[in-house]
């Protein structure tokens, strides 16, 4: 029975991957600009949030001014994570989008002794090298004026904004309710995007908007919810090495959905970034 359940939870962890990969090719395929899908994506996401808090009596309460300003900081880069990454998968495939964006992981590790009081681990340079090879092999061509190399580094930058943000966030996890979290900084991030959805225009939504609703209710306040809800079941580890399925199952759900066909500069780029996050991930669980 006990090893029913663990299976049940693994395949739980696995369909919310698998909902979340679904932000490469939705990020593509929407016809709006950048930051109005996120505005949409943020404010349709809060809603459902909102109505899933209260449907389960979560506690919305913000407990400190702290606290405040770290939800604030913590929602800040979400957002330009977010507007960076589906920037990068407008220049690029969503292959290379998502494996630029995917060095998070390792980029936590380094700069994880900066928030904390965890030791410098040198190993950790040595899987930045790795990371650093990977991308290298993703754009071989680094011209500043190629789509694909400005592609890549806002991918970059995006996954910087999301480690700052876990890194951040990762007291309050403790405090808070996963969900109440992201429905706060969803809210903010559609606040903050707001104005651009009147200067920027939304012209297309009549015909974009369903697929601005996946994104919203599948991608986002599913996906996200149901991974955050298996780490009670899981080490973060564990979850970050069934994680690193993401651009894999971006990478498919593109080929399928926008017949984007990976190079084989992107499999072996692509293989040495996931790799990275796979060692790093069964490191942490032994440490």
């Amino acid at each position: 029975m006990k090893e029913k359940s663990h299976l049940n939870h693994i395949l739980l962890l696995t369909v919310a991957t698998l909902f979340i990969s679904t932000s490469g090719a939705l990020g593509k395929f929407i016809d709006l600009p950048t930051p109005v899908i996120i505005c949409w994506r943020s404010f349709l996401a809060a809603l459902f949030l909102l109505v899933y808090c209260l449907y389960k009596k979560i506690d919305l309460k913000i407990k400190t001014p702290k606290d405040r300003r770290t939800f604030f900081i913590g929602a800040v880069l979400m957002g330009a994570h977010w507007v960076t990454y589906f920037h990068a998968l407008k220049l690029t495939n969503v292959a290379i989008g998502m494996l630029s964006m995917f060095t998070f992981p390792v980029m936590i590790a380094l700069l994880e002794p900066l928030f904390s009081k965890t030791k410098f681990d040198p190993i950790h340079m040595l899987l930045g090298g790795m990371v650093l090879l990977g991308i290298y092999i993703l754009a071989p061509d680094f011209n500043l004026e190629s789509d694909q190399l400005k592609g890549i580094l806002f991918g970059l930058c995006s996954a910087l904004c999301y480690a700052l943000r876990i890194l951040i966030l990762k007291g309050e996890v403790k405090k808070y309710h996963g969900t109440m979290l992201m429905f706060y900084q969803v809210a903010i991030v559609s606040v903050l995007l707001m104005p651009f959805v009147f200067t920027l225009g939304t012209a297309n939504i009549t015909t974009q908007y369903p697929y601005v609703i996946v994104l919203a209710l599948l991608t986002t306040a599913i996906g996200h919810t149901m991974f955050i809800n298996s780490l009670k079941y899981f080490k973060a580890s564990t979850a970050s090495i069934i994680g690193s399925a993401q651009p894999v199952f971006g990478i498919i759900i593109a080929y399928f959905f926008l017949n984007e066909i990976p190079t084989l500069h992107t499999f072996v780029g692509g293989s040495l970034i996931i790799g990275t996050v796979i060692i790093e991930s069964i490191r942490s669980k032994r440490i």
